[in-house]
């Protein structure tokens, strides 16, 4: 928010795609696969797109997907790409259910502990204080 007014974005909203497009430079395709490094191992793995962009994974199209090399030394790990569209199956939807449901479930209380100490003679109990009544009284 600035003194004139909101801040006006230089693309216009319409421009705007909830498709995730390629990670590579000047390539707008929709993507189709993810690419992460394992440093450790000095493994590339392609996969299938991921559910969520994160911050240390490449999205890329079909094309640069295929076209992937590795660098000396590394080796690429190919995993099977459904090129359709992910739709949730009867289990997803499912399993959902069952966590909207446990979610919703009320927490069982425990039972109320058995008392086992008896009253002393002249004290009240109120909570966990106990109120001893003076000597002279």
């Amino acid at each position: 928010m600035s003194r004139r007014g909101p801040v006006k974005s230089a693309v216009p909203s319409n421009v705007v795609s909830p498709v995730r497009r390629c990670s590579r430079t000047a390539c707008g395709r929709p993507a189709v696969a993810t690419l992460t490094y394992v440093y450790a191992d000095s493994t590339a793995v392609l996969g299938p797109l991921a559910t969520y962009a994160e911050p240390h994974c490449y999205d890329l199209c079909a094309e640069h997907s295929e076209r992937l090399t590795a660098p000396r030394g590394w080796e690429v790990v190919r995993l099977a790409i459904d090129p359709g569209p992910a739709r949730p199956s009867g289990d997803d939807l499912e399993a959902l259910a069952n966590a909207v449901r446990e979610a919703a479930r009320p927490p069982e209380r425990p039972a109320a502990p058995e008392r086992t100490e008896t009253p002393q003679p002249g004290a009240a109990r109120r909570g966990h204080l106990r109120v001893l009544r003076s000597p002279d009284s």
